[in-house]
């Protein structure tokens, strides 16, 4: 009990530092509402209607009705589909290194900053050291993981906590007969209590890393609800600098079902303004979690 209430207060006290943040939608509810109880023939009649007698006929040419099409279906469809600058960075701004501590002598911290094979490989050294030294619990930090889709990587930081033979999830294309099923074929590094912490802004392998940890491991998921971007996107050319980038297979872990567009939702909800984590998180960078 006591480490329960340890990892949990870690994360209250946290909250503690800010209120919930209020970020408006990018359409209206009620608008989205109104337009989805109506029936073709009444859809049509409203377009009809704008035609006629809406005081700029400017905005509703033929040019202008396409890229409302364009930029009805991208909101619609969000996050499954965006327009990107062709141009890319290997790596993302900012990213944070590698964490790993023990806090208080009575839970392991990891924050990998970016699901890739070397903080695979500090994971595995932190693991062990949080099991030599028999800490009862793991606080995974997943806030921090930048947006990608490398989920062969974010399995195998499954595999170090789920048993061996289980699930993990599986990707598959809408119209594909097959899909890649991951499962766990090792032995958990760790087997104690599992805390994973989530954001707001968190989308992709984290998401699924996050998810399957809960349906695999019995991870208690504290922080915001997720984005739903757990998919693979192709990317299309849009002259010689945009792409049009479409998600063509989506994730999928067993009993929860696909995370897209719904994203994982917390045990436990507190959500921090990004200014407030982003200072936080620099803060760490000298003086660790625990400081």
């Amino acid at each position: 009990m006591k480490t329960w209430a340890l990892a949990i207060l870690f994360s209250f006290t946290l909250a503690a530092l800010a209120a919930d943040e209020a970020s408006a939608p990018a359409v209206p509810p009620q608008l989205h509402e109104a337009v989805n109880a109506l029936d073709n023939a009444q859809v049509q009649s409203a377009i009809e209607i704008l035609r006629a007698n809406f005081l700029s006929a400017d905005a509703l040419d033929e040019d202008a009705q396409k890229r409302a099409l364009l930029e009805g279906l991208a909101i619609r469809l969000a996050p499954g589909v965006s327009i990107v600058p062709a141009a890319s960075e290997s790596k993302p701004k900012g990213l944070l290194p590698f964490l790993a501590e023990i806090i208080d002598n009575q839970a392991g911290y990891i924050r990998p900053g970016a699901l890739d094979a070397d903080s695979l490989s500090q994971t595995d050294v932190a693991l062990k050291n949080f099991t030599d030294k028999k800490m009862p619990a793991t606080i995974l930090d997943l806030r921090a993981v930048p947006a990608g889709s490398e989920f062969e990587v974010a399995a195998d930081f499954a595999r170090r906590f789920a048993p061996k033979g289980k699930i993990l999830f599986t990707i598959q294309k809408p119209n594909a007969k097959q899909e890649r099923i991951l499962t766990s074929d090792m032995d958990p590094a760790f087997k104690g209590i599992l805390i994973v912490l989530t954001d707001s802004d968190m989308l992709g392998a984290a998401e699924v890393l996050a998810a399957t940890l809960r349906q695999n491991a019995g991870a208690m998921i504290i922080g915001a609800e997720t984005v739903g971007a757990a998919v693979e996107y192709s990317d299309f050319p849009l002259g010689s600098d945009q792409l049009l980038r479409v998600a063509v297979s989506r994730v999928s872990v067993p009993e929860a079902g696909s995370l897209f567009p719904d994203g994982v939702k917390p045990d436990i909800a507190i959500s921090l303004p990004s200014d407030i984590q982003g200072r936080l998180f620099e803060l760490s960078r000298e003086h660790g979690v625990s400081g």
